[in-house]
């Protein structure tokens, strides 16, 4: 019996906010749905991560008109999903930046990752027919790079794998405000099906050692101040090792997956139940916890067979 995802019926629009939450530096955000940040510079703007349509992605130029009338010159994917990355041809950027793992990962299963969201979040994908197809970033790099807007530096680093093996953060170092995609979540669930959770909290540590001043997280409300900041860390990292401590002691038991699921749901339940979409995460969740703690490094690529497979597992005893 196909099973239907938890987010599939979730319809309801969701509250923009448009914050500044430092110098010409912006986060918006939407209660749990996908953020994207704007960075000003001199001389033209830079859009973190693009949204999932060109007509999503409208809603974030508009907002960027209420504030400078300066060309978006840049946009940078944090890394592959498509409610991240399908957006951007509404921008008319001059350069679509991204890792080389990125890049890599979108040839390897951007097609597959965008028919799967779309077939469990519907409503992320408004005017889906508006998508013109993959978004091909144009310029890559391994490690660093540096995009400058007049005397403005964007520093773009990969710090290490987490929520997926292509992430990139973008810091802004004359206000000290990190751009975390969906490294950091704010009361809000890590979507960690394409996730590497051993590393995760080595690359939170990275991160925090910058001390932001700020934080544009990859959902939830903008973090302003150090306190917030380390909050919103800490939150993150208990949430990725809660939910791999649980499997690898499921695994070393040997349990099955979804005994897994119900070992996991008793620690993680009390603590995460309320966060944005938690229930629509945890099977996924849970299955990539499981087969990492088995000794399976590279994620799955998701496909309905592959959704099915889970489900039946999660129903039955495997």
């Amino acid at each position: 019996m196909a099973k239907n995802f938890a987010s599939t019926g979730d319809l309801a629009e969701k509250k923009i906010t448009f914050s500044e939450i430092g110098t010409d530096l912006y986060a918006f955000t939407a209660e749990g749905d996908p953020n994207t940040a704007v960075i000003v510079g001199d001389d033209g703007c830079l859009v973190f991560d693009a949204q999932a349509t060109p007509a999503m992605a409208n809603k974030v130029i508009e907002r960027v008109r209420t504030v400078t009338d300066k060309p978006i010159k840049y946009v940078v994917l944090s890394h592959y999903h498509a409610v991240r990355v399908l957006g951007a041809s509404a921008y008319h950027a001059q350069g679509i930046v991204a890792s080389q793992e990125t890049y890599r990962l979108i040839e390897e299963r951007g097609k597959q990752d965008w028919d799967s969201e779309y077939g469990r979040f519907p409503r992320l994908f408004q005017d889906a027919q508006s998508i013109p197809g993959l978004t091909w970033p144009t310029l890559t790099f391994e490690g660093e790079m540096s995009i400058y807007l007049g005397k403005r530096e964007v520093r773009l680093m990969q710090l290490g794998a987490g929520h997926t093996s292509g992430d990139i953060v973008a810091w802004v170092p004359d206000a000290e405000v990190m751009f975390s995609g969906d490294l950091i979540e704010y009361h809000s669930a890590c979507y960690c099906g394409d996730a590497h959770l051993r590393e995760w909290p080595m690359t939170l540590n990275e991160i925090r050692n910058f001390n932001p001043k700020a934080i544009a997280p990859g959902r939830g409300d903008a973090l302003k101040g150090t306190a917030t900041v380390r909050e919103a860390i800490a939150m993150t990292r208990d949430f990725v090792s809660s939910l791999y401590g649980a499997a690898e002691i499921s695994v070393a038991k040997g349990r099955t997956l979804k005994e897994t699921m119900a070992a996991t749901r008793e620690v993680m339940d009390p603590k995460f139940s309320s966060f944005a979409i938690y229930e629509h995460c945890l099977p996924f969740n849970v299955s990539r916890a499981y087969d990492e703690a088995s000794g399976i490094d590279d994620p799955v690529i998701w496909t309905d067979k592959r959704d099915q497979e889970m489900w039946a597992a999660l129903q039955g005893g495997g």
